[in-house]
């Protein structure tokens, strides 16, 4: 490379930190909340650049929680085990074989495999599941689909106690019932919660599309909850987005101050979207 293509790129790095400075300063000390989904997690290459992300974030100040996934793995050992499961309107009844290997995966397998990689990147992570603590205590989301959760009481006291420390909180999405049943929870409706009982400043779901769009295909950017509900009203929004929106919206009503669907196969995208102007995916606001 020549020396003035060297120093062209040079200037453009300087560049990006000193625009970036408002951004930092308005997030200092603030908590995001960071859903890192189960379909990432099988390249090794977006692992290391998330974690690396991750520490990024701790470093210049911000307080980052991670909520994960992890259905392609639980998968993978249902197979294994050959436990079968049933289905009831596209949806895994989770019986109480499954809810076992589930929390073997979630609380041990994936939870872990983060925590190892924040580390590795100069991070100090720890791992907790909702049962830790009684940190998401849930119900039967609907009895019909066995021990599958939904949070009604989430006490957060062990994740400030882990700011504190300097420490970053890695949760796996499975949760304690009123009669120490362990219950899986959706991983976005897990993040949702958590994210309102800190009033987090941000909530990003990182997924596998671009964020919401229009009636004409293209990419919201910015939304109010009012105007989530009349597209999916009409129809607009629909499948597997319907259910991150109505994330969204309970958390931003829930004292959230905002969340943003993020295309987490972009690289950096974590940082694109707090420490940019340009942002990297549909912000909802209450």
């Amino acid at each position: 490379m020549k020396q003035r293509d060297m120093t062209r790129d040079h200037l453009a790095v300087a560049r990006t930190l000193s625009e970036a400075l408002p951004y930092l300063q308005r997030f200092n000390d603030a908590v995001v909340v960071v859903k890192f989904g189960g379909n990432a997690m099988g390249d090794d290459d977006t692992m290391e650049s998330f974690a690396r992300d991750i520490v990024l974030l701790r470093q210049v100040g911000v307080n980052p929680v991670v909520v994960h996934g992890g259905g392609p793995m639980i998968n993978d050992l249902l197979d294994k085990l050959g436990i079968k499961s049933d289905f009831i309107d596209g949806k895994r009844v989770t019986d109480a074989a499954t809810v076992e290997v589930v929390e073997m995966v979630l609380s041990g397998l994936v939870n872990k495999r983060i925590v190892q990689a924040i580390n590795a990147q100069g991070g100090k992570a720890v791992g907790l599941s909702g049962k830790d603590a009684s940190l998401m205590v849930c119900e039967p989301a609907d009895p019909k689909f066995g021990f599958v959760g939904e949070p009604v009481e989430v006490n957060p006291a062990v994740i400030n106690n882990l700011f504190e420390d300097d420490m970053i909180p890695v949760i796996a999405p499975v949760g304690v019932g009123r009669q120490g049943e362990t219950f899986n929870v959706n991983g976005d409706t897990a993040a949702g919660a958590i994210a309102a009982a800190l009033k987090a400043d941000r909530l990003l779901l990182l997924t596998n599309v671009a964020g919401v769009k229009n009636a004409e295909g293209q990419l919201v950017t910015e939304l109010k909850a009012a105007e989530v509900e009349e597209m999916t009203r009409a129809g607009v929004i629909s499948g597997g987005m319907i259910p991150k929106t109505e994330t969204a919206i309970q958390a931003v009503r829930g004292g959230v101050r905002a969340c943003t669907i993020v295309d987490g196969r972009v690289p950096n995208a974590v940082l694109l979207e707090l420490f940019t102007e340009h942002g990297a995916g549909s912000m909802i606001r209450a």
